[in-house]
């Protein structure tokens, strides 16, 4: 059995999720599918979230557009009509609903409630597609079966409750075929979560290690993990073999290729990661395997954009390390802010975070008491696995260097 991810841009239009049925066409096992929502629906969820949250009536137009993508697409792929889009239609409709008649709650549940429905637009659409194609999938709503804690926007997983429902559910006596979400999870009580921005890697990996997978394939549009963001870097050239280890080093310095938390899970289980274009499948793309060794012999270049570093100095002068450490990071915790680099001295200590500002602002508001803060913003945290000086000069030249951490095989700089 397998777990195939297709993200946002293999199924942002009628053509990709044709591409789409004719990979998995070519699939002869069992298989889970696990989809993005289209395109740039996240982005544009997030869009009617922040306008209706500032009690702005314009959060109907842009949940009218949403909704005249969708069924420009299922129109596409169902010129005669299709169950499809009464479903939609039915979704799109709880969703109004939902945004006419709900009290405002916080930023993080709200956006858990009303972004997860790009995902299940996404599958409705795929699932009946491939059922018009000829194949025999069933279309599973992830929510009542991948349970997790009650933390907004990066929710943890409840192994035990997740792992008896999923087996029970993916079953495979009576199909060959699921299609489900990715990204998207809820609480016991049933209110739904989300694992994190670009979350569906890491539930592929989920299912793939409860269901006791063979492979997990993630389909991209790049033929497999780079030395570089071809869009950053024009001469990146494809890895064949990574490790684990390697790629949750390169998640962790920012590459978007996977997820940061994928990994783990398929570790645990020794699973091997498979990324492959959709626009070439047939290409052998990257594979991700445990005990690879190291021999490509190149630098591998990640940069990580839109990002704060935050300089904190206790206002009493006392050393930073210790207890002081230790309270800093208890705030950074509690505002579920994530840390890209740390540097500390005698006196202070700076930290570059995600530009998540409502969090920042937050954060720095309580630290106040105790600690002065002040930061700067825009500025990226650029990461060489396995460097060389001409690799350095080729990324520093003619930028400001804030920050930088050296250890025997990586480098990162935090820049402007």
């Amino acid at each position: 059995m397998k777990v195939y991810k297709f993200g946002g841009a293999s199924v942002k239009d009628p053509e990709g999720i044709r591409n789409l049925e004719a990979i998995v066409r070519n699939e002869t096992g069992n298989l889970v599918i696990v989809v993005s929502a289209f395109g740039k629906t996240t982005n544009a969820l997030e869009q009617v979230l922040k306008t209706w949250m500032a009690g702005d009536e314009d959060y109907r137009h842009l949940l009218d557009n949403l909704y005249n993508y969708h069924d420009s697409v299922a129109c596409g792929l169902f010129p005669g009509g299709n169950s499809a889009k009464g479903m939609i239609d039915n979704s799109f409709a709880l969703l109004r609903e939902y945004l006419e008649t709900a009290k405002k709650d916080d930023y993080d549940f709200e956006y858990d409630q009303i972004v997860s429905y790009g995902e299940i637009w996404s599958t409705i659409i795929v699932a009946e597609y491939l059922l018009k194609s000829g194949l025999n999938p069933e279309w599973i709503d992830i929510r009542g079966n991948l349970i997790t804690d009650d933390r907004h926007r990066d929710a943890d997983i409840l192994w035990s409750e997740s792992t008896s429902r999923i087996r029970s559910v993916f079953n495979f006596r009576d199909r060959d075929i699921y299609v489900t979400q990715g990204f998207i999870g809820s609480t016991v009580a049933g209110r739904t979560t989300t694992l994190g921005r670009e979350g569906s890697d890491y539930t592929a990996a989920l299912l793939a290690s409860i269901l006791d997978a063979d492979e997990v394939v993630v389909w991209k549009d790049v033929p497999g993990l780079l030395n570089a963001d071809p869009k950053w870097l024009s001469d990146a050239v494809r890895l064949e073999e990574v490790s684990y280890r390697e790629a949750v080093e390169m998640t962790f310095s920012g590459a978007k290729v996977i997820h940061p938390k994928t990994i783990k899970p398929l570790h645990n289980k020794n699973i091997p990661l498979r990324v492959k274009s959709f626009i070439s499948p047939g290409e052998p793309g990257t594979i991700v395997k445990s005990d690879t060794v190291f021999k490509h012999g190149l630098p591998v270049f990640i940069k990580k954009e839109n990002l704060i570093m935050i300089s904190i100095l206790p206002k009493d002068f006392s050393f930073a390390m210790g207890e002081n450490l230790s309270r800093i990071f208890f705030f950074f915790s509690r505002h579920g802010i994530r840390v890209n680099m740390v540097e500390a001295s005698a006196v202070s200590i700076d930290v570059c975070v995600d530009d998540d500002r409502p969090k920042v602002d937050s954060l720095i508001s309580d630290l106040g008491d105790e600690f002065s803060s002040v930061y700067n913003e825009n500025v990226e945290m650029l990461s060489i696995r396995h460097y060389t000086p001409e690799a350095i000069g080729r990324i520093t030249a003619g930028r400001e260097i804030l920050l930088e951490q050296k250890t025997r095989s990586t480098v990162r700089f935090v820049v402007r």
